[in-house]
């Protein structure tokens, strides 16, 4: 065979093999993170104002414990998708669940990310809550906030990061804050359509690299979207980049097929216990935020985060109560007597008093801070035009403690009850008590005791303690109960 007939064959034979291919056929490739980028402000800035930032949101709305079942879960799914991000790009990423109704989530710069509970139960499976979990790790991957910021006016918001005048605006995600800073005016930091299409479309990388379908993001977009009437905040906080399910399909249509993870049971059971758990509206997380309830609330619950406490508890005007023992509070046998308010009382003389303008609270000084109680009692007359029995009474005034005082519930049924020699009704109820032990606080008792006043009003008594400590007062407040006199 000569040289040229050789080399033909060889020829023929490639030929032939490459005809045996697809024209079409791609081989598949596996995603990678993109660079995140270099923005003007340095990373442990950007920590700093997400660290700011959140004690806002403590501040602003309520969240759930990370001893909550709801709030482990979501940290455990979260940590499944953290575990795709190189360590070198990423970022120390917390996960909270805020107790709102509306479908919302929001990330803050430096890693913070709260979910929402009314967007767990919207989820149709882990998968949907997966891709809202990746969406929101890539803003933060992807440094969309700092990059936000106009290089030359970097360094003066930085300066400011002590100065966050707003937080959350109206518990809107996406948005940061306000931050003043001299000469440079007042930003509302927001993600852009185009901050919104990356985020997809890493947030789809790391879904498919943590084993779910990232489809599922674009699922979860398509329902919200369908849904009639007011669109979610979501879609507000998350503007549509447009095409997104498309989009997405394109991106991942290459991409090596896998056994997709769906759902779980610990999804199913998490999903139920949301469903179960107190969630206020958005109009009601606005109101308390302007009392101040929700900085006393996630302290006393122990959400907030050691290194942002002192922030929330300032703005809740209160001081932890730390390290009390029942020595330091126990009563004396020795007992004095208190005419205020129309009412005399006995008390134990080694315990304080201190008259409000429609109140009364006897307690351990020990056992107090700036509207923080832990140990004593609380006597105070109120108006109930509507009540037409001490029963209706007392039901009208658990109604509104719960209402004020988010945690708290009652326990057991109201029953009858005898204070000074006055017909009363009592019911026993239950919370958290500012008293705590490592980071969470310790379970609360509080005795609602209600009997008529004068003058068409009802006189009630709150008798507090933490649970371990409470059958130890109980004869305490029982014989301050039997002294109670209207004057």
């Amino acid at each position: 065979m000569t040289t040229f007939q050789a080399l033909r064959c060889v020829t023929v034979l490639v030929l032939t093999a490459l005809l045996a291919v697809p024209a079409w056929a791609v081989t598949p490739t596996t995603p990678e993170l993109p660079p995140p980028g270099n923005p003007s402000m340095s990373r442990e800035d950007q920590q700093k104002l997400g660290r700011q930032a959140a004690a806002e949101v403590y501040k602003q709305m309520p969240v759930l414990p990370d001893s909550d079942p709801i709030t482990q879960y979501v940290q455990r799914l979260g940590a499944r998708l953290v575990k795709q991000i190189p360590p070198d790009a990423s970022w120390p990423y917390e996960f909270h669940v805020v107790q709102q109704k509306e479908i919302n989530a929001f990330a803050l710069p430096g890693g913070p990310i709260f979910i929402n509970l009314g967007t767990i139960t919207a989820a149709a499976d882990e998968g949907q809550l997966a891709g809202v979990i990746s969406h929101e790790m890539s803003h933060i991957y992807m440094q969309h906030t700092a990059k936000s910021i106009p290089r030359q006016q970097a360094q003066g918001i930085i300066g400011a990061l002590g100065s966050v005048l707003g937080g959350i605006i109206g518990g809107t995600a996406g948005t940061i804050a306000r931050i003043g800073a001299a000469g440079t005016g007042v930003f509302l930091l927001k993600y852009s359509r185009a901050d919104e299409a990356e985020a997809d479309s890493v947030g789809a990388i790391i879904m498919y690299k943590a084993g779910y379908n990232p489809i599922e993001l674009a699922n979860f977009f398509e329902m919200l979207s369908k849904q009639g009437g007011t669109p979610p905040q979501f879609l507000s906080d998350h503007p549509n980049p447009g095409n997104r399910t498309e989009a997405i399909q394109k991106e991942i249509q290459d991409w090596p097929p896998k056994n997709y993870r769906r759902d779980s049971p610990e999804f199913v059971n998490a999903k139920e216990k949301a469903s179960g758990v107190r969630a206020y509206n958005s109009q009601e997380i606005a109101d308390g935020a302007k009392q101040g309830l929700w900085a006393q609330h996630n302290i006393k619950n122990g959400s907030v985060p050691a290194d942002v406490r002192a922030s929330v508890q300032q703005a809740a005007g209160q001081r932890a109560i730390a390290n009390v023992t029942f020595d330091q509070v126990r009563p004396s046998d020795q007992f004095s007597d208190l005419h205020q308010m129309g009412v005399s009382i006995s008390y134990p003389s080694n315990w304080s008093t201190a008259t409000g303008q429609d109140s009364i609270t006897i307690a351990p000084k020990a056992g107090v801070s700036q509207n923080a109680i832990a140990y004593g009692v609380i006597v105070s007359a109120v108006q109930d035009a509507n009540a037409g029995s001490l029963d209706q009474a007392a039901q009208d005034l658990i109604q509104n403690l719960e209402r004020s005082n988010p945690g708290l519930r009652q326990s057991g049924d109201i029953r009858g009850e005898t204070a000074g020699g006055r017909e009363g009704r009592s019911v026993d109820l239950t919370g958290s008590s500012p008293l705590q032990q490592g980071a969470n606080p310790l379970p609360e008792r509080d005795w609602l005791v209600v009997t008529q006043g004068s003058d068409r009003s009802y006189l009630y008594l709150i008798f507090i303690a933490p649970e371990k400590d409470f059958a130890a007062l109980r004869p305490t407040y029982h014989r301050m109960l039997d002294s109670l006199r209207m004057e």
